[in-house]
Order: structure tokens, then sequence, then C-alpha cells
């Protein structure tokens, strides 16, 4: 797949009613001021990638109303506090103004969400990230992996630090339930486990590993956890089957990625992996 050059022109600093195709949606961390520090990125009127920071928890938990590749809109304002070029934040708070106008669903091979993803994709590692040291200081793409080598599975820390914990709960310890009764408000449950890709793209001499912090991969260990009756060898032996084995396949793999801010500038290689589009395979037509 071809990379589609990327025009120059910086985005606005306010977009009223922006026009959102969300793509990717990047699992939780406790904070004091937004109860959780959650991070949606997508194709601004299915074009330039932008990251929308902070989102209410709300927005990943409801998959009936908030699915991923539905069209959102949103008044948004560039984040000041983020150099990054793709970064803004809801203008009028986290939970006032979005709106869900659409859906892409996957009829004919995932050809709707197809037309807007693979406008723009890179097969080498090294460009992206030429780019994000650049004066473009890119910070979103897609990438198409020449080969994935692994999926790496390792132990994390069970539990958020201490600090994250003592922060979440300062100026907001109590919500109010439906009935208008104060509780406690806890943090989204944290992984005990971190993933990640071992690929190859074009130029690799040798494979890259990086980091998957989707939303998508950690719903679906809690979800093969259930499944497992609480045994986690088994529920990480589905997770691997099914972004190694039917992913490669089954599917037609490409990888989001995005930096993370505070590593942008100052790591060889700022990127983590924050979704995968995976479409079926095509069918292969014998020319014997």
């Amino acid at each position: 797949m071809n990379k589609i050059a990327e025009s120059s022109t910086r985005l606005p600093r306010e977009l009223s009613k922006a026009r959102l195709l969300v793509t990717v949606k990047t699992y939780p961390l406790p904070s004091g001021k937004y109860g959780e520090l959650v991070c949606t990125a997508g194709l601004l009127n299915g074009e330039k990638w932008v990251r929308i920071y902070p989102i209410p928890l709300t927005f990943l938990t409801d998959e009936k109303k908030y699915r991923k590749y539905s069209w959102i809109e949103l008044d948004l304002i560039r984040n000041e506090r983020d150099f990054r070029p793709e970064s803004y934040r809801p203008r009028q708070g986290i939970d006032e103004n979005i709106q869900v106008v659409g859906y892409l669903d996957t009829a004919n091979k995932w050809a709707a969400r197809k037309e807007f993803i693979l406008k723009e994709v890179f097969t080498s590692m090294d460009e992206v990230v030429k780019l994000a040291k650049s004066d473009q200081k890119k910070s979103l793409a897609t990438l198409k992996p020449l080969e994935i080598v692994d999926f790496v599975i390792e132990e994390d820390e069970r539990d958020w630090k201490d600090t994250w914990l003592a922060q979440s709960k300062q100026g907001n310890f109590f919500e109010l339930d439906a009935k208008g009764q104060g509780r406690e408000r806890r943090p989204v449950r944290k992984l005990p486990y971190k993933y990640s890709y071992k690929f190859l793209s074009e130029g690799d001499a040798k494979p890259r590993e990086l980091a998957i912090q989707d939303w998508e991969i950690g719903s679906l260990f809690w979800n093969c956890l259930k499944k497992s009756e609480g045994d986690e060898t088994a529920a990480n032996r589905l997770v691997r089957q099914k972004y190694l084995d039917i992913f490669l396949k089954q599917k037609d793999l490409y990888l989001f990625l995005g930096t993370t801010k505070k590593h942008h500038n100052v790591a060889p290689n700022p990127f983590v992996i924050i979704g995968v589009f995976y479409p079926p395979k095509s069918a292969q037509i014998s020319l014997l």
C-alpha cells in the first residue's frame, strides 16, 4: 500500500462541530481532575488524524452508543498543553457535547471503513519516526507491517501506583449514583499484563517491539478471564490466539500508531500501538 502524502496545512485552533471517525480508544489511567485519563483518536472528516483528550470513561465502556468506527460531532479546541499538532480537547468540557451521527459497519469486507482508514498508510517505521522528529511532529499514523514476528505477553504490576490512586481521589473522592446518593469512585481495573507486537517493517534489519495500549485488548483480556473462570493463563492463551493466530491467518492487519507526549521528543522511537485495524483478507484468485 502506497502512502498518500499528507497535506502540510495545519488545522485551525478551534473546530466547531468537528466530524470525527473514531478509530482508537486507549486504556484509561486514574486521574484526579478527570476521573480517568482517557484518550481517543480518529480521522477528522475521514481524512486527518486528530487526538482528543480528555474523553469521559463512558465513551469507552458504552459500546452500544460509542462504538469504534462511529462518526461523532463535537466542538474542539487545540490542547495548548500538548505540542503535538493533532491534539485537541472538547471545548465545552468532557461530557456535554459529543453526538453520535453515524456508524461504518463491516459489510463487503469492511469496504466503508477501508475507504477512510487506508487513505494514508506507511510501510516503513523509520519514515514515521522521521516525521515525528521533524518540524511536522507527526504523532499519529497507520502502519502496514511487513511481517508480524511474535505477540509478547509480560506480567505487569497488578495495582495502580499509589500516587495515581491518591490523585484520582483528590477533590472528587465521591460521586453521585442514579438516586443522588454519594458513593466512592473506583478507578478502572488495572491490567495485570503488558502486550506487545514484534514485527518487521520495510527496511528493518531486525524486528521491532512496540507495546499495545488500546482499550480493545484490555477489554478482551477481562472477557477472556471471565470465560476462563478466572484462569489467567487460559485467558492469555485466548488473547494470543486472537492477536496472533486469527489476525495473521484470517485478517489483513494494520497498526494504528501514536506517540506519548512524554517520549515524543526524547525517545529514539516514541510510538506505541494504540489500536489495530483488521479487515478480512481478500480471497486470492489463482492464475493456474
